[in-house]
Parts: structure tokens; sequence; C-alpha cells
């Protein structure tokens, strides 16, 4: 029995659809409930307040913990100590954890959040495996969505590069460890196919949106955890196992709207 926190999110969906297909036991952990689905038992659940986690984890070999919130970064810490104290009481399911390339070298708050969850998975006693993954294609464009609907100039900031990831792939990886014969600790990082400049990946999604817009890159941003990002610390060009380009995203989901 797997089970999938975080099961009805961005990447928990095509994570717990893939275990599915491939034939396994799965359990899918929501705060809401949800409708029944072939080969999918939903569970409402709360890993904030406990609510339902433990009848949750009852019988599960593995978990898959996709459950976090950008918006509500304070709340992944005190989950995952939740999930991870129902884990034991459960005896000692396989953990395993996405992370963010960087989280420890970025000083940005929602990353010291997933290094902190990282920490206290590799404390527990558990057995786990922890991936880290850099940024889905699904951020930046949601963030250059926002930015393109400001009237006049687009401003982006200086120096900065990106190296984004399919969901999917990144959920095909999850998917594969899971399944695997047991816990691997820190796994190797996973990036996607190129890295690139904020500028460049502005200019792609402007053209695949069909928009025409000045675009200047004028100061850096300040502070340590810009600074950071700069650096490159959020980025694996060693590791750009991905297939999936920017370009591709981009061409596919206008082609979908």
């Amino acid at each position: 029995m797997i089970l999938v926190t975080g099961a009805s999110g961005t990447l928990g969906r095509p994570v717990t659809r893939l275990l599915a297909e491939a034939g396994a036991d799965v359990r899918a952990l929501s705060r809401r409930a949800r409708e029944p689905e072939a080969a999918v038992t939903w569970c409402k659940g709360d890993l904030v307040t406990g609510e339902g986690v433990e009848d949750a984890l009852a019988g599960v070999e593995t978990i898959v913990h996709c459950a976090s919130d950008p918006l509500h970064a304070k709340r992944d810490l005190p989950a995952a100590r939740t999930l991870i104290e129902a884990a034991r009481r459960q005896g000692a399911p396989h953990l395993l954890y996405i992370s963010i390339v960087g989280v420890d070298k970025i000083p940005y708050r929602y990353y010291r959040i997933k290094y902190a969850v990282e920490r206290a998975i590799e404390e527990s006693g558990l057995p786990y495996t922890i991936l880290r993954a850099t940024q889905f294609h699904t951020l930046p464009a949601a963030v250059f969505a926002a930015l393109t609907k400001i009237p006049g100039v687009v401003l982006l900031p200086r120096g900065l590069r990106d190296q984004p990831v399919d969901v999917g792939e990144v959920a095909g990886r999850l998917a594969e460890l899971a399944l695997a014969a047991g816990p691997a600790r820190r796994v190797d990082d996973m990036g996607g196919p190129e890295v690139l400049t904020v500028e460049e990946m502005m200019r792609d999604y402007l053209r695949a949106r069909g928009l025409r817009r000045p675009v200047r890159v004028p100061v850096p941003l300040p502070g340590r955890a810009a600074r950071g990002f700069r650096e490159g610390h959020h980025l694996v060009p060693d590791r750009a196992v991905g297939k999936r380009t920017w370009h591709q995203f981009l061409t596919e989901t206008d082609t979908q709207r």
C-alpha cells in the first residue's frame, strides 16, 4: 500500500495516477473529501491538525509526501512532524519526500522550511528517500502571466537563470522511487534539460502567447536569497536529466488553452 499526501496537487495528482497505472495499491490523502476513482482510495485528512492521518496510514508501506503550501509555508514543518509521528506508530513505513535544489544554500524562507523538513525526515529514524528537483515549468509561467498583466515595459531582475523541469517527469521519478525495493536516502538531484536566463524565458513566453511587450532587465534584486539565486545554487546543469524544454511546455500548454 502506498499513500500519497497532497494527492490533489500539481505534483501529487500525476504521482497518484502513475502509481495506479503501475498496478500499485494507492491511497490518496486530501484535506477535502473526494469522489472515488478507479484504483485509488481517497482519504480525508489534515496533516496540520492530525485529523484522519492515523487512519490513512493504516497498513501503508510507503508514503510519497508531496503535500506543501508555498503560500502558507509555516505549516509545512508541523505537517511533516505530524506525518512522521503517525508513521512511527504505524510500523515505520518508507517515507519518500520531494524537495527543491538549493534548499540548503539559498536563505529564501520557503527553501529554509523545505530544508528543515528534510532534516526532520533524516533524523526521524524512518527509512527515507529524498529527491530534490529544480522548479516546475508552471512556476515561471505563472510569474510571467502576472507580470504581463501590468501595462507597459516588462521589468525583470538582472542575473537570474532557471532550469525548469516538467512536473510529469518528476512525478515519474517519484513513482519509480516509490515502487523500488527500498529507501535510498538522498538520491541524485533532478533538473530540467536547459539553463536559461529569465530574459530568454520571458521572450519565449511572449512569443508563445502572441504578446508584443518591451522587456528590460534593469538591476539585480537585493538580499542574500537573491544572491544565492544569481550564484546558481538552485541549478544542477550536471543533472539535466529532464526532456521537456521550456519552449515545448509553452507551445503545448498554449495549444491546450
